[in-house]
C-alpha cells in the first residue's frame, strides 16, 4: 500500500502535519509495492493527479522508473567500454558525484526526475565558473543525451540549458628572462635521489614541442629519429614530424633507456606519474622566482612561432588543435599577421 502524503519545504507553515493539502508543496508517496520499497516525489502538487499518478503505479501502468545512481553507473561503464581516457573518465566521475548528492539533497531519485528546473537550481549552486562550468555544461549534456537514447528519458532536458558565459583572459607565455630564470633553476634543482626526475630535460621537451604534460609524460622513445620528433597528441590524433634543437636532443638521450618511454617507466597509472613531474614544476617555478604552469611552455611556444609570422594554420596542426579557430580562440592577439593587417586597416583611414 502506498500513502500519498506531501513533503513540506523549510517555510511551510505546515510541516508538522504531512497530509495537509492547502499549500504548493509537492506531493510524495512511501510504503511497499509488491516486495519493494518506494519512496519518491511524484512532481505535482494537485492531490488529484497524485492520487492518478498512485492508481497507475499500483495498476503497473507507471512501470520502474531508471534511479540516477543507475543511470550514471551506466554511462560510466559505457564510457569505459568504448576507452574514454582516464581523465575524461575522472571528469565524468566527478561530474556524477555533484549530480547525486545535489539529486539527494533535493529528493530527486530518479532520472527523470532531473527535469530542466532542476538542472538549473543545481548549476546555479556550482562554485567553478568560465571553462570549467563550459566543460561540465558539455558534460551534462553527453549523460542526459545517453539517457534518452537508453530510453530512460522521453527528452533531453539538458538541451536546454544554455551555456555559460566564458570570460578568455590574454594567453601569458614566460618572457626570455623568465624562462633563462627556469633553466638556471634546473641545473641546480634536486630530485630524491630513489626517485630522480630528468627535470631538464622534460622542460626543454615541453618549450620545444609544445607538448601537454600527459603527452610529454608518455612520450616514447620510437617517436625520437634524429633530431625529428613524431607527434602524434592524444587528445586529437594529429600527427606532425617536429624539429627539435640538438641541446633538446642530447637532453633526451641521456636519460637511462630502461622503458620504451622517456619519462615512464610504463609500470603504474600515468596520472601519478604527471603528478610526480607537476610537483616539480611547482618547486623549480618556487626556486627560479616565477610564475608558472606546464601549459604555460605550450604557450611560450605557439606565441613565438606566430610572433614570427608563421601562419595560423601551420601552428594549429602542430599544437594538435581541431581546427585553425581554436589556435585564434586562443591566441589571436599574438598573430603577427592578423595585426599587420589590423594596422594597414587604420592607416588606410587616414588618407
Amino acid at each position: 500500500m502506498l500513502d500519498i502524503y506531501k513533503r513540506h519545504s523549510k517555510e511551510c507553515p505546515h510541516r508538522e502535519d504531512r497530509h495537509h493539502r492547502r499549500c504548493d508543496c509537492v506531493y510524495w508517496i512511501n510504503g511497499t509495492l509488491e516486495g519493494t520499497f518506494r519512496r519518491e516525489s511524484l512532481k505535482t502538487r494537485s492531490f488529484e493527479r497524485a492520487t492518478a499518478l498512485v492508481r497507475e503505479i499500483e495498476d503497473g501502468k507507471n512501470t520502474r522508473r531508471t534511479t540516477v545512481k543507475e543511470a550514471t553507473t551506466s554511462f560510466l561503464d559505457d564510457a569505459k567500454a568504448r576507452g574514454l581516457r582516464e581523465s575524461s573518465l575522472y571528469k565524468y566521475d566527478l561530474l556524477f558525484r555533484r549530480l547525486k548528492a545535489y539529486a539527494e539533497s533535493e529528493g530527486l531519485r530518479h532520472i527523470s526526475d532531473l527535469d530542466i528546473e532542476a538542472l538549473r537550481r543545481w548549476r546555479a549552486t556550482w562554485t567553478h565558473k568560465n571553462f570549467a562550468a563550459k566543460v561540465t555544461t558539455a558534460n551534462l549534456r553527453a549523460f542526459m543525451r545517453f539517457c534518452q537514447e537508453s530510453g530512460r528519458l522521453k527528452v533531453n532536458p539538458a538541451k536546454l540549458l544554455r551555456s555559460p558565459e566564458v570570460t578568455s583572459h590574454p594567453v601569458e607565455p614566460f618572457t626570455d628572462a623568465e624562462m633563462e630564470s627556469v633553466f638556471k633553476a634546473c641545473d641546480s634543482y634536486k630530485t630524491l635521489k630513489s626517485s630522480p626526475l630528468p627535470i631538464k630535460a622534460f622542460v626543454l621537451l615541453l618549450r620545444w614541442s609544445g607538448l601537454r604534460i600527459t603527452d610529454a609524460v608518455t612520450l616514447e622513445r620510437s617517436r625520437l629519429t634524429g633530431d625529428r620528433l613524431f607527434l602524434y597528441t592524444a587528445k586529437t590524433g594529429t600527427p606532425v614530424h617536429l624539429p627539435l634543437p640538438p641541446d633538446v636532443v642530447a637532453a633526451l638521450g641521456a636519460i637511462p633507456n630502461t622503458s620504451k618511454y622517456f619519462f615512464w617507466s610504463g609500470n603504474g597509472k600515468v596520472a601519478t606519474r604527471r603528478g610526480n613531474f607537476e610537483v616539480a614544476l611547482r618547486r623549480l617555478f618556487k626556486s627560479a622566482a616565477v610564475k608558472g604552469h606546464a601549459h604555460k611552455f605550450r604557450h611560450t611556444m605557439a606565441t613565438a612561432l606566430l610572433s614570427k609570422g608563421v601562419p595560423v594554420e601551420r601552428v594549429s596542426i602542430l599544437l594538435g588543435h581541431s581546427s585553425p579557430r581554436t589556435t585564434i580562440q586562443h591566441y589571436s592577439s599574438w598573430i603577427q599577421a592578423r595585426q599587420e593587417q589590423v594596422e594597414s586597416d587604420v592607416r588606410s583611414t587616414w588618407i
